[in-house]
């Protein structure tokens, strides 16, 4: 179930709410359990039992951990390989079996089974919480709901952020509702819903008929590339707002995921502020584990390498994914080796980002490391084709206002706006109104079917 979708907004959400509220405080966990199970199987019934079996296998572990201290190492161990070992059969089996295919001319068939909705994130969330208990910065949780709760909550069940258990334990056993807290929950949804419904799913429009065309101009090629580029960020980013604006509906406050990532001047400022939940995931369970930066060069670089190749394939089961991963990594190393790459003058550094980022985000999207390659080619003009013709000249004048918005909407200076006008006295009343035309507007697209993908779905 997609949150940009009629079903989710005018059904299953107020239905929801009506229940979790109307329900004392101590069923509110059960009520959210349920709700979410539903919200999971709506789409793919069948691997609801997948995830209540890595509920249930996390939630023992970490009943042991407690209860056996002297032998948590092991059940940590044993967590995260059987955690590893559910999101690897069903995620990257079929990728190995055709990489050693591919080298070894074997014949081995591949298992070809459906990648189960949001594995990732709910996995990740699993293995923190396993290891903040083996650290003890927090307690095991004894209540299996409450646990069940914390996983499969759906507000960020399918792409995040990733929630980790210490950041929501305290709200688990006792959280606290106001009106306040809910009408600004509503209006990040709300506000999300728009960045998806309005910018993203109108970019990923043109991206697509950009892959629909015959004559891939180097015109075309980069209207593709920026679109992408800004499609990508609206739809993850208006994603979490949509999440953490329900997570506070419901009592919870989940971690920011975006910061204006385009307006960063290095590449490692950007991951700072790029997906957020997900590098501080690696940074504290992987990166700082295997010693980071406190050990010696070799060691270091390797680190780096580790992270972010795990990081490319987190996103999917391909090797541009692993190259788009290393890439990173590359270019981070350099950065350290060059200390002026994070310190170009004026505005040259958002333009090193942004270029790179562009680049990047081709290899990221291509179906295959040859389409990519096409692609790349289109871009620099090595496909033979002119530069520009009429159809990629429609495409730009079609889209000029789109992109131009969506590139604006990327930066501060929309909250800055409205910091500012929020500031008049006329504002309390213009402000309701405003959203309500925003929800309308959203309906009026979603009922005349339009193009509404969702990408981390793949995740």
């Amino acid at each position: 179930m997609l949150f940009s979708s009629l079903t989710f907004l005018y059904y299953f959400l107020p239905a929801v709410l009506i229940v979790y509220f109307l329900v004392p405080d101590r069923g509110k966990n059960l009520v959210l359990l349920l709700a979410s199970l539903l919200f999971y199987g709506w789409g793919e019934p069948k691997y609801v039992a997948l995830m209540l079996l890595t509920i249930t296998l996390f939630y023992l572990c970490g009943l042991a951990m407690g209860r056996w201290p002297e032998w948590k190492r092991a059940f940590l161990v044993l967590s995260v390989v059987l955690g590893a070992a559910l999101l690897g059969i069903f995620k990257y089996a079929d990728f190995v079996v055709t990489t050693v295919n591919g080298i070894l001319g074997s014949k081995i068939p591949l298992l070809r089974l459906a990648l189960p909705v949001g594995i990732s994130f709910y996995t990740f969330q699993c293995i923190s919480y396993a290891a903040d208990v083996y650290r003890a910065d927090a307690k095991p949780q004894g209540n299996f709901i409450a646990f069940g709760a914390y996983v499969s909550m759906f507000p960020q069940l399918i792409a995040g952020p990733i929630v980790r258990y210490v950041d929501v334990a305290p709200a688990l056993d006792s959280r606290r509702h106001s009106r306040e807290e809910a009408a600004l929950g509503l209006r990040r949804f709300l506000v999300g819903l728009g960045k998806k419904i309005l910018l993203a799913n109108q970019l990923g429009a043109l991206t697509e008929s950009y892959r629909a065309s015959t004559e891939k101009t180097v015109l075309f090629a980069w209207l593709y590339a920026a679109a992408f580029a800004l499609q990508i960020y609206f739809d993850f980013s208006g994603y979490s707002d949509m999440a953490i604006g329900l997570g506070r509906i419901l009592g919870f406050r989940f971690p920011e995921n975006f910061d204006y990532p385009y307006c960063s001047r290095s590449i490692t400022e950007f991951w700072r502020r790029w997906h957020m939940s997900l590098g501080t995931w690696f940074r504290d369970y992987v990166y700082i584990p295997l010693g980071g930066s406190r050990v010696n060069r070799v060691k270091w670089v390797r680190n780096i390498l580790v992270v972010w190749m795990l990081t490319g394939l987190w996103h999917g089961a391909s090797w541009n994914f692993v190259l788009w991963g290393l890439l990173f990594a590359g270019l981070l190393l350099l950065e350290k080796a060059v200390p002026g790459l994070k310190r170009l003058p004026g505005g040259l550094g958002s333009v090193y980002v942004v270029f790179v980022v562009m680049l990047s985000f081709v290899l990221f999207n291509a179906d295959s490391l040859s389409q990519a390659g096409t692609d790349f080619m289109s871009m620099f003009g090595l496909m033979g084709l002119p530069g520009a013709n009429g159809e990629s000249l429609y495409f730009l004048r079609s889209n000029l206002v789109l992109l131009t918005v969506s590139a604006v909407g990327a930066t501060p200076w929309p909250r800055r706006l409205y910091e500012k006008v929020s500031q008049s006295p006329v504002f309390a009343v213009l402000e309701p109104i405003a959203l309500i035309a925003l929800l309308l507007v959203c309906t009026a697209y979603l009922v005349d079917g339009s193009f509404n993908p969702f990408l981390y779905f793949r995740f």
